[in-house]
């Protein structure tokens, strides 16, 4: 079991960034891979992010350039650092674990983007 715990959405002008953290209940030595996915209203969810515990990134083309996912291991969180954001980021964001063969999910965490 993996509890995963994810904060700082909010508000933001166009243009403007947000940092996105999840906090894992245990040590990323035993999870393959972290990542961010969102959902939009009458939307499916998407994948925005991820990276392995080899530490291999991989982005979604809509945020390629915009958007950097990092951990601390000493801490168990995952980071996403969201730059320039537009409008269309606006979403639940929910931060994703797997541990072969289970995937386990946080809460989300709101991301408005608008003037």
């Amino acid at each position: 079991q993996v509890q995963l715990v994810e904060s700082g959405g909010g508000l933001v002008q166009p243009g403007g960034s947000l940092k996105l953290s999840c906090s894992a209940s245990r040590s990323f030595s035993s999870i393959n891979r972290m990542g961010w996915y969102r959902q939009a209203p009458g939307k499916g969810r998407e994948f925005v992010a991820a990276i392995t515990s080899g530490g291999i990134t991989n982005y979604a083309d809509s945020v390629k350039g915009r958007f950097t996912i990092s951990r601390d291991n000493a801490k168990y969180t995952v980071s996403l650092q969201m730059d320039s954001l537009k409008p269309e980021d606006t979403a639940v964001y929910y931060c994703n674990a797997l541990v072969v063969p289970s995937i386990y999910w946080g809460q989300g965490t709101q991301v408005t983007v608008s003037s």
